[in-house]
């Protein structure tokens, strides 16, 4: 079966996309509303994270399907602004409807809206209103951060920013290359979220197998194997005459283990992590030559923790020597809550990887901040990659929307109605924030084009204000990274202009014949 021209494929697609922006348009901002949604593996998930919600709604219909691909993107180029890119994708194809019901054919709507993608990425450094001076200063990495975590956790922004800093500061090293996955993240239940905290290294939700719960200045082995003796492999028979050669049997084997746990002793390491289990007669003469153990279940853990440490994981057991040790502070059994957790602590303050414990009332409120970390997080690595910074809360829409309606105005073609729906489209990013918090878009939006006008380039809407109030974002420090405005422009236009090509749906009939067998797809990666 298929679909074709315009009344049929086009005005459809724009119709899908638009109720899937519709959807996360309620999501955006400070004021946004949480949605709940339940995925197919009927796990539930309380958040107003665009990337989140997309990514757990199995979107069907092709069109949309591409905008959602659009948000994937950004949020794998910069983390952050995936909201912006379905709001304003959406904004685009429904103006897009509008001048196609006009008359206007579909290649002269694409050809504006091209026109003015290019035309906005001209401009758009010309909004950029300060960059970042330093970015191992505590202080103004968290003013940076403040905003992204805002849009998330509206209320705690302040205290999340600041672990968030912290975190991304102590590991950021001078030479400047800085990577997401050194900041971990570890949920505890109980206590509120003021209860959480930043720990230099690394903490497991485990407990340890030994006697010994506390190490200072530990010398790490990491074996990812068991720690237990090596078995053999043949079967063998033993006839056993009188109890002297009973004691002996058994004798052997202890000497054997005693002799491995006493050579990884002498090499001087104190504490054991392993990746399996941990055997009984092991963990007795480990006790007794005062070894730690700790044992960790995830292949990922493992490796974080060689990387933290500077340790080498040896597949067997064998003495580690030097090198292969880790080293740490202190390795120490902690009570959070009701949680035993095992801290790998770092003193000095260039560790490779940071932890922040979060503490919450619910599971998925914790999920929540995690995200909201996330963001926080990007921020600071795309603040890496490009130190400039425009001005939030819709200041630089109505910014761009008022330079290129004036850029329309120039231009002689059909394009120009295509630019100026563009310009248009950047109105729905005030407007949803307006919305969001029960104001009166159409008021807000005459009064920014006002104050855009005067020259004010950094005025944006005051969500905090009585009404449609406005104030200067540069001051009040809500300012947005370029590149996520950058790559969200260009994700968007790409979206919406990929969408408006199609103009047939040509569905191929399922095929027939047997069915593929549904094995579990990934039995091989564990995936944390």
């Amino acid at each position: 079966q298929h679909y074709s021209g315009l009344e049929e494929a086009v005005y459809r697609n724009i119709q899908a996309c638009k109720e899937l922006a519709q959807t996360t348009r309620t999501a955006y901002g400070p004021n946004g509303m949480n949605k709940m949604v339940i995925n197919h593996l009927e796990k539930l998930f309380v958040t107003n994270d665009a990337a989140t919600i997309l990514r757990e709604l199995e979107v069907q219909h092709p069109a949309a399907r591409m905008v959602v691909m659009a948000s994937h993107m950004q949020e794998q180029e910069v983390g952050d602004g995936t909201n912006f890119v379905l709001v304003f994708a959406g904004a685009l194809l429904e103006l897009a409807e509008e001048l196609l019901r006009m008359g206007l054919s579909v290649s002269e709507v694409i050809e504006g809206y091209e026109m003015a993608c290019k035309k906005a990425l001209e401009i758009l450094p010309e909004c950029v209103c300060c960059s970042a001076k330093n970015l191992h200063d505590l202080e103004e990495v968290t003013s940076l951060i403040r905003p992204a975590v805002m849009s998330k956790q509206y209320g705690n922004e302040d205290f999340l920013a600041n672990l968030i800093a912290q975190a991304c500061v102590s590991i950021f090293p001078e030479s400047g290359n800085f990577s997401v996955d050194n900041v971990r993240v570890c949920k505890i239940l109980g206590c509120g979220l003021s209860a959480s905290s930043v720990l230099h290294g690394m903490v497991f939700k485990k407990e340890t197998e030994g006697d010994i719960t506390s190490v200072k200045d530990a010398k790490i082995a990491v074996f990812s194997c068991p720690f237990d003796c090596m078995i053999m492999e043949t079967k063998g028979t033993v006839l056993i005459k009188n109890a002297e050669e009973l004691m002996n049997f058994s004798q052997g084997e202890e000497n054997m283990m005693e002799a491995q746990v006493k050579a990884i002793a002498d090499t001087g390491a104190n504490v054991v992590v392993t990746g399996g289990k941990v055997a009984d007669m092991a963990l007795h003469y480990a006790n007794k030559y005062q070894l730690m153990v700790v044992r960790l279940n995830s292949k990922w853990d493992l490796r974080r923790l060689c990387k933290t440490l500077g340790a080498v994981a040896l597949p067997r057991l064998t003495p580690p020597t030097p090198e292969e040790m880790g080293h740490c502070d202190s390795v120490y059994l902690n009570e959070v809550g009701d949680t035993q957790v095992v801290v790998f602590k770092h003193e000095k303050e260039d560790g490779a990887i940071s932890t922040l414990v979060i503490r919450g009332s619910t599971n998925n409120l914790m999920d929540d901040i995690e995200r909201a970390v996330d963001d926080g997080v990007n921020t600071f690595k795309v603040l890496v990659r490009d130190k400039r910074l425009m001005p939030g809360a819709g200041a630089t829409e109505i910014e761009l929307a008022k330079l290129l309606t004036s850029y329309g105005e120039s231009c002689p073609g059909l394009e120009q109605y295509a630019i100026k729906k563009f310009a248009e489209a950047f109105e729905c990013v005030p407007r949803a924030l307006a919305e969001n918090s029960g104001v009166k878009a159409n008021e807000l939006i005459s009064k920014l084009y006002a104050v855009h006008h005067e020259g004010n380039k950094n005025i944006g809407f005051d969500i905090e204000g009585e009404g449609a109030a406005v104030k200067d974002m540069f001051e009040a420090g809500i300012l947005d990274p370029y590149l996520v405005k950058y790559w969200g422009i260009k994700m968007a236009t790409n979206a919406a202009v990929t969408v408006l090509r199609v103009d047939q749906i040509i569905m191929a009939k399922p095929a027939g014949g047997p069915k593929a067998p549904q094995g579990k797809k990934d039995w091989d990666e564990d995936q944390d």
